[in-house]
């Protein structure tokens, strides 16, 4: 069995090490305790790349958010820091294949959730410089200008302030993530989008009829416009029988997820979105439950010999591992470099307002 590269979409290790570890990025070398991450099993796995998530509890309201996301970015730092010879922090995809070949993990950062920027525009590009390649634009519950797929609907998709973030994004070459968010605002994004966008971890409608993931129209709409859609491995998104068991808040042993159910949600999205348009990113430690066989970051090579088996070619699966994100990286790199670097067109008035209105407070 050959080991096929892997560049995951969304690992949640950040939140994870702040409610168990205070943080510490200590002790991540292997056998790290209630976690399913770790170097040794992300290297028997074959991740050779990872988007970082990093998401906050929307229980933290406000600045809550924008500081516990900067503890996020800076627990990515430190983890790449302490272990330099095996992980590199990376920002685009040249960087990425230079870490790859030199037997390093490409560690991208990817913000879980539009609500963490707080409604400023200038902070959204704080975390842009500081590394973030992509923003979710909800995370599960629905935000001032933008439908989550968990919530109740507010807005019918996007407001013209949601419109007016993706506008932003992709002038500073931010991917758009339309993980958690409802069709109308997959809809609405793409209507707006000039650049590809990706779908960071989610699964097929068609094949589970589970409010995260995605109808074959918006399947269809990102493979013609060269995204990427990464399958989530959360095995209530991968069966609808699994599905039922924990809407109806069911005891005792749930119904079996396996391997098989991973394989049928990228053959649907190869069929419908196209192979050119399939990647995976299963959101390890990021809920308590994975599939038989795929219950840490080791197992990915299981799901390949699957797809092997179903007649995958090496081509279609190297796409599916790690070059059809690259691509879709690549086509905003030079946006987000020229941004990094002062050259891009300054940002409309709208997108330099303060976000909070202080002229109503009581001076002194």
């Amino acid at each position: 069995m050959n080991l096929h590269p892997v560049i995951d979409g969304h690992n949640d290790l950040a939140w994870a090490c702040r409610e168990t570890r205070a943080y510490s990025v200590n002790g991540l070398e292997s056998g790290a305790t209630g976690l399913h991450t770790d170097l040794a099993r992300l290297e028997t796995g074959g991740v050779a790349g990872q988007f970082w998530s990093v998401w906050v509890d929307p229980a933290l309201q406000g600045a809550e958010q924008v500081v516990a996301t900067l503890e996020q970015i800076d627990f990515v730092h430190r983890f790449v820091e302490r272990y330099p010879e095996r992980a590199r922090l990376t920002r685009t995809a040249a960087e990425a294949r230079t870490a790859m070949a030199e037997g390093r993990i490409a560690s991208f950062i990817g913000v879980e959730g539009g609500a963490q920027f707080g409604g400023s525009l200038a902070a959204l590009r704080q975390f842009a410089r500081l590394g973030s390649r992509y923003v979710t634009l909800t995370w599960s519950r629905t935000t001032d200008w933008a439908d989550s797929a968990t919530d109740d609907a507010r807005h019918g998709g996007l407001t013209e302030f949601g419109r007016e973030v993706v506008r932003e994004m992709q002038r500073i070459g931010l991917l758009v993530d339309l993980a958690h968010v409802a069709p109308t605002t997959m809809r609405d994004a793409l209507a707006v989008s000039e650049r590809p966008v990706m779908v960071s971890h989610s699964g097929s409608r068609a094949v589970c009829d589970h409010p995260r993931n995605v109808p074959d129209d918006v399947l269809a709409e990102i493979g013609s416009s060269d995204g990427v859609i990464m399958v989530a491995f959360v095995p209530s998104f991968l069966s609808e029988d699994r599905h039922a068991w924990v809407r109806a808040g069911e005891e005792g042993d749930p119904p079996p997820v396996g391997v098989g159910d991973v394989a049928d949600h990228l053959d649907h999205m190869r069929d419908v979105a196209g192979v050119h348009a399939v990647g995976i990113g299963a959101d390890y430690d990021g809920t308590d439950a994975m599939p038989i066989g795929l219950g840490d970051v080791s197992g990915y090579p299981r799901l390949f010999e699957e797809l092997e088996r179903r007649g995958w070619s090496d081509d279609e699966l190297r796409g599916l591992g790690t070059d059809n994100v690259l691509r879709v990286l690549e086509a905003s790199d030079g946006d987000y470099l020229d941004f990094l670097a002062g050259r891009a067109p300054q940002p409309p008035a709208s997108a330099i307002a303060p976000a909070v209105d202080l002229s109503k407070k009581k001076a002194g």
